[in-house]
């Protein structure tokens, strides 16, 4: 598996999850940034959402793991910073086809919704599986000419 530079982030209810699959992957030889949180102490997922989203934004690195309680909070935050294209994903077929077909930066994981031998499986697949680009392309280029057309609602 390529080696890319990754960035993880969560709230308190994905602390322990955001710790297990940080430490995961450094231990498979892979650049890991740690945004916080740092404690299970109450927490606002939207804070590191942006902190992340803004961290692969400036090329810091090509993608992050969010972590919450179910996932959906992270991606719905996440996913109003133009250029992020965050997933929640609980199966292995949407992580790989996020990946593929979607060119997602961010996988979304919910630790009250899977355990952390399936997170740790999910991320991978989606670490290692590239864009495969042709018509799929033409249709992230749809989504970003979504977000020049409408721009930050408030």
């Amino acid at each position: 598996m390529e080696k890319k530079k990754l960035v993880f982030a969560a709230d308190h209810a994905g602390f322990r999850l955001k710790d297990f699959l940080a430490d995961h992957f450094r231990s498979e030889g892979f650049d890991v940034t740690d945004l916080g949180t740092d404690s299970e102490q109450s927490c606002d997922y939207p804070v590191f959402a942006e902190k992340l989203a803004d961290y692969i934004l400036d090329g810091k690195a090509e993608l992050g793991i969010l972590c919450c309680g179910t996932g959906i909070g992270m991606s719905m935050a996440a996913n109003k910073v133009p250029g992020i294209r965050a997933a929640a994903c609980s199966d292995t077929f949407s992580a790989k086809y996020t990946r593929l077909h979607n060119d997602a930066n961010v996988l979304c994981l919910g630790a009250r919704v899977v355990g952390e031998g399936l997170a740790a499986e999910l991320a991978e697949i989606f670490v290692s599986t590239g864009f495969e680009g042709g018509k799929h392309a033409r249709r992230v280029g749809l989504i970003s000419d979504i977000e020049k057309r409408k721009g930050k609602k408030k």
